[in-house]
């Protein structure tokens, strides 16, 4: 009988052990798109399928980080971090991309932004990205929200032709800053 409780509770520790495991490797691998200096201040979230979530970790700084890998639309390893005053906005694009089904989710994307209800980003929050066919082999990429912005409003070209930075989505909700090389 001892040698049963024994097992039984050898199996709970070792079962509450990889539980406890599987938050730390969700906030690692959410955390790999922060920046260095950013990360240990960071908060860390898990997109729930409605569309809401659930806090990993609390930061202390306005970056929210998040995995992004096998939802629709994404690249089989996939994930962000941005300013917390944008989960809004992330949350819409969940929304929207939930079909799996791009053409569906550009005619959504358009309809709100014709319709003035597309969720606008901070202006001036980084948004870092770190995507790929897996971990080993994503790149990073990253950009900075100019909501509405135009070439008229700020002075930067809208294409990439000058080599330098420049406005993508120009005059839209999703506009925002592009570096060459970047």
């Amino acid at each position: 009988m001892k040698r049963i409780a024994l097992f039984v509770l050898g199996g709970v520790l070792v079962s509450t052990g990889a539980l406890a495991q599987a938050p730390d490797t969700a906030v690692e691998t959410a955390l790999l798109a922060a920046p260095a200096n950013l990360r240990e201040a960071a908060t860390v979230i898990k997109w729930k399928p409605d569309f809401t979530y659930d806090t990993l970790k609390k930061g202390t700084n306005r970056l929210v980080c998040y995995d992004r890998t096998g939802f629709p639309e994404q690249q089989p390893f996939s994930v962000e971090c941005t300013s917390v005053a944008n989960l809004d906005r992330v949350a819409q694009n969940l929304k929207f991309e939930a079909s799996g089904d791009k053409v569906k989710t550009k005619a959504l994307l358009d309809a709100a932004e014709s319709d003035g209800t597309r969720v606008k980003p901070e202006y001036g929050s980084v948004w870092y990205h770190m995507q790929g066919a897996d971990r080993e082999h994503a790149r990073a990429h990253m950009t900075i929200a100019v909501p509405g912005a135009t070439t008229q409003s700020i002075g930067l070209p809208d294409n990439n032709k000058q080599g330098t930075v420049w406005i993508m989505n120009a005059g839209t909700t999703t506009a925002h800053l592009m570096t060459p090389g970047e």
